[in-house]
């Protein structure tokens, strides 16, 4: 990196070259930046955040240790009438620990900032914003880029706008990751992933749980089956699922809340977790010095992630999934795009997803409704997880079931569910069918190991047939 400063200029207006800069330092832009580093170009990376970004301290992978422990505890309530007899006691605090020492070193990165400068990459803390389509201006400072500047800005917790919310100590998803305790009670407004997730974990540690979802059901993204099944399965667990409601005003006095439903109810907890969403700015990161509308939602991005000339952006901040799989899929093909190299475009027809709760629910391509949308001829064929073999002989917690979405005219999947114990494992098979196109016909002659779960696909194919 060349610094260059113009004679009687202020030293804080500095100007320093690379071939590339990348802002933010998230899954995607982590892996742009080593990469590229790896292949020995000069790459500044910038975050004023952790690097590594939200899914390893307060995403996918603490989220997903409450998860197994909340799961341990369900499992071991299930060992009566099966194997025997438990007395089960609930403890949080050995979750807390292990999402403390073994994923998130306390909220510190520096390991990871480490793991970037060893591959020849540097860092810079703090906030970036685009000041031209090849610069970058970090408190004062300005980074241009000769090669290209890489977007991968992520998204925050989107907070609505309630009446009186603003005002009070409500949590996001990163200070439920952070609790110490599990709450004696909470209010989860949101039904989607984050929320669903969450919910079901404080429940099964023993907090009081309402859920309050504006849509008409739990998960309101999936298939309608798989979000009024989980809103059963909660019903059974005690945790109190109000859905088609909205929150219309918020209140908290005496270190407790109250929120007012817009059906003129009241739900009163310790604790609030809003878990409505996620979203992007790109005015903040000065986007509309590439080219980006100041009022976009999100970053528009070509199936190379090529935002304009100069300029590409990868993971969440283009709109495609806020997952790390897809921030990942997008940088393997923005670092092939900067290096001139050969690759695939970017397809997102079989893309997957698996929200954690008990039973997991995964899914991949169109939904039913999707499909009509877009003038599909569908088929639809479906089975109950319990009903299988598997499902029967797994006993207690065997709720689920496997959708699949056909286009009949051309003989191949466009979407599917597994709902299940395994379900985001299930889902496997079942995208590999809709990215490959894998006829029906040829799904059909496939020898299904007995019993497994991934058997129901063959039961979904025959009521495909129906």
């Amino acid at each position: 990196m060349a610094p260059t400063t113009t004679p009687g200029s202020d030293p804080t207006d500095t100007l320093e070259t690379a071939d590339v800069v990348v802002l933010g330092m998230g899954p995607g832009g982590e892996h742009v930046a080593g990469r590229l580093a790896e292949e020995g170009l000069d790459v500044v990376g910038i975050d004023a955040e952790l690097v590594g970004g939200e899914c390893p301290y307060w995403g996918c992978i603490p989220s997903k240790m409450m998860v197994r422990a909340a799961d341990l505890l369900a499992e071991a309530h299930r060992i009566d009438g099966v194997a025997g007899h438990a007395e089960v006691h609930a403890d949080f605090g050995p979750v807390t620990r292990r999402i403390r020492d073994e994923a998130t070193d306390d909220w510190d990165d520096t390991v990871a900032v480490e793991r970037f400068e060893k591959k020849g990459g540097t860092f810079v803390r703090g906030r970036g914003r685009l000041v031209g389509p090849d610069a970058v201006e970090v408190d004062g400072r300005v980074y241009r880029a000769t090669r290209g500047v890489v977007l991968a800005t992520g998204t925050s917790a989107f907070i609505p706008p309630i009446d009186g919310l603003a005002d009070t100590p409500y949590w996001t998803n990163r200070e439920a990751i952070a609790a110490t305790t599990a709450p004696e009670s909470i209010v989860v407004l949101g039904g989607g992933a984050i929320g669903a997730e969450l919910a079901q974990v404080f429940a099964r540690f023993g907090s009081a749980v309402t859920v309050v979802e504006a849509a008409e059901r739990l998960l309101p993204l999936e298939e309608p089956e798989a979000g009024h099944l989980l809103a059963e399965v909660f019903g059974a667990e005690g945790i109190d699922v109000r859905t088609d409601v909205a929150a219309a005003r918020v209140h908290h006095q005496d270190g407790r809340f109250a929120i007012e439903l817009a059906d003129s109810t009241v739900v009163d907890a310790e604790r609030l977790l809003v878990a409505t969403g996620r979203r992007a700015d790109p005015a903040g990161i000065g986007a509309e010095h590439a080219g980006i509308a100041a009022d976009a939602r999100w970053v528009d991005v070509d199936a190379d992630l090529r935002v304009a000339p100069g300029v590409w952006a990868v993971g969440d901040l283009t709109g495609k999934g806020a997952f790390t799989h897809v921030a990942m899929y997008q940088a393997d093909i923005a670092i092939a795009d900067i290096l001139e190299q050969p690759h695939e475009p970017a397809r997102y027809g079989a893309l997957p997803r698996v929200t954690f709760t008990d039973p997991e629910v995964g899914s991949v391509g169109l939904s039913e409704a999707d499909a009509v949308a877009e003038g599909i001829t569908v088929a639809v064929g479906s089975t109950q997880v319990g009903s299988t073999a598997r499902g029967w002989l797994h006993g207690p917690g065997n709720d689920g079931l496997i959708k699949l979405v056909a286009d009949r005219d051309r003989g191949v999947l466009v979407g599917a569910t597994s709902m299940g114990p395994a379900g985001g494992e299930v889902l496997g098979l079942l995208t590999l069918a809709v990215h490959a196109e894998i006829p029906l016909d040829v799904l059909r002659t496939m020898i299904y190991a007995y019993p497994t779960f991934h058997r129901g696909v063959e039961d979904a194919l025959r009521d495909l047939d129906a």
